[in-house]
């Protein structure tokens, strides 16, 4: 495959460490592709004969059948997934499979197997997004009403429903989507006929190539095409924000799962048990989702370091960029799978949720609402007088509704018996009707909007 350059073969270090067919095998499907339009273009350019053309496109037939069915044999000697199927289809189609390579470089060509699986990695995840979006649709649709403590900094501050909260992820991986989609269309341009970096002299159909592979259009400058590798960051760093949302859900779940809180239970689906603790049901599941976002934010800084420092146009270093892409698209997708399989399966505990939106004095801010609507107080004054009720109430272990007025008027004589329409979980909930807050009734306008535009 080198031509008469060289007199030696490699080392078997040298092999070991230049051979990237370990991984680079998952390219097959992009490759034959690439390889063929590559082929048709060719014969209607006149540069090599259709008889030639046809025989390489069989060629390529067949060996896409003896991968589907695996009977390939991949040779780490042959380096790359491009000289193993090159080296195949010599063997296939003889002196017509050499015409292949005519006005093209492994350099363009990897960088369109490249692109041809980013593309369709988006669109992979895109849909394991949706239907993880679906999921928590239906578990909000069913608790739409069902309080749970709202909280910041891990403490309790104004009850929300639990339809909210789920709602709250459906946005986020909304966003998620939006950031895929948009990756789709950057990678969507197509360094084919880029050839090694420079273009090529022979009479080539760019265009023609980059409608056959469903590219926009092919990219404007050889030297980039054949260099940048900014697309498989941007999809690396969408994943790894996507992978952030999964996991903050996940933690979420390994919190809610546990005895202080009890808020979720997971059955036996999403749940291990202990090899020592027989009373032990751990959210295994959603431990791995969590620690897998790791690797994925691993994948990007991975590659991130790899371009940081690389002139133009090609080097080797760029052999790296598969890894990180394959390792992150294998976490996101089997996290994705993982987490919707448990919004589905996990059982809600409304007792406990109740109970634990209960506890901290959670509507103390609809008491300084009240306070500044009602009274007329200035809302830094009200702030101020309800942090004291609190107090008190602390002192008597009383919750904020069962304070005795005449403790509240001691405090500020302008509190009257209206006060008590405000402070207790269900009235603090039913307040929140602002636009995006989580009273109920708007809570179901967003399940409606999210019906919607999900289908």
């Amino acid at each position: 495959m080198w031509g008469g350059r060289f007199a030696d073969g490699p080392s078997a270090l040298m092999e070991q460490i230049n051979a990237s067919i370990d991984f680079d095998k998952r390219l097959a499907e992009q490759d034959i592709a690439g390889s063929r339009a590559h082929a048709d273009m060719l014969a209607h350019q006149g540069i090599i004969s259709r008889q030639d053309a046809d025989a390489i496109l069989a060629g390529l037939d067949r060996i896409a059948a003896e991968i589907s069915e695996g009977r390939f044999v991949f040779k780490r000697a042959l380096e790359d997934i491009h000289l193993n199927i090159e080296a195949r289809l010599a063997e296939i189609a003889g002196d017509a499979a050499g015409r292949l390579h005519t006005a093209r470089s492994r350099n363009d060509q990897v960088a369109t197997d490249l692109r041809l699986w980013v593309r369709a990695a988006c669109e992979r995840i895109d849909h394991a997004l949706l239907a993880l979006q679906r999921t928590l649709l239906l578990q909000a649709e069913q608790h739409a009403g069902t309080i749970v403590p709202g909280f910041t900094h891990l403490q309790p501050a104004q009850p929300v429903t639990f339809g909210h909260h789920c709602l709250a992820y459906v946005e986020m991986f909304s966003r998620d989507r939006g950031r895929f989609m948009d990756a789709r269309a950057r990678v969507n341009e197509s360094p084919l006929g880029a050839a090694a970096l420079a273009g090529t002299s022979f009479p080539i159909d760019r265009e023609r190539t980059a409608r056959t592979l469903g590219f926009a259009h092919p990219m404007r400058n050889s030297l980039d095409a054949v260099a940048s590798r900014d697309f498989a960051l941007e999809f690396l760093a969408a994943a790894a924000i996507a992978s952030t949302h999964l996991s903050r859900l996940a933690e979420e779940i390994v919190l809610w799962t546990s005895p202080a809180f009890g808020f979720l239970k997971l059955s036996d689906a999403f749940s291990t048990g202990s090899s020592i603790m027989p009373q032990k049901r751990n959210p295994d599941a959603a431990e791995l989702v969590r620690a897998k976002t790791g690797r994925v934010l691993g994948h990007f800084v991975t590659l991130a370091a790899v371009l940081k420092a690389l002139p133009l146009a090609y080097a080797k270093d760029l052999q790296e960029d598969k890894e990180t892409l394959f390792g992150a698209a294998d976490a996101l997708e089997l996290s994705t799978a993982a987490m919707a399989g448990m919004v589905a399966d996990w059982k809600v505990e409304k007792e406990a949720m109740l109970a634990h939106a209960q506890a901290g004095y959670p509507t103390a801010t609809d008491l300084a609402d009240w306070l500044v609507r009602v009274a007329g107080k200035p809302f830094r004054t009200a702030h101020h007088i309800a942090g004291t009720i609190v107090k008190r109430a602390e002192e008597m272990n009383l919750p904020l509704e069962q304070m005795p007025l005449s403790e509240m008027q001691k405090i500020e004589p302008a509190i009257t018996n209206d006060v008590f329409d405000v402070l207790s979980i269900a009235a603090s909930v039913a307040s929140r009707k602002s636009s995006g807050g989580t009273a109920p009734e708007r809570v179901r306008e967003q399940i409606g909007f999210w019906g919607k535009k999900l289908g």
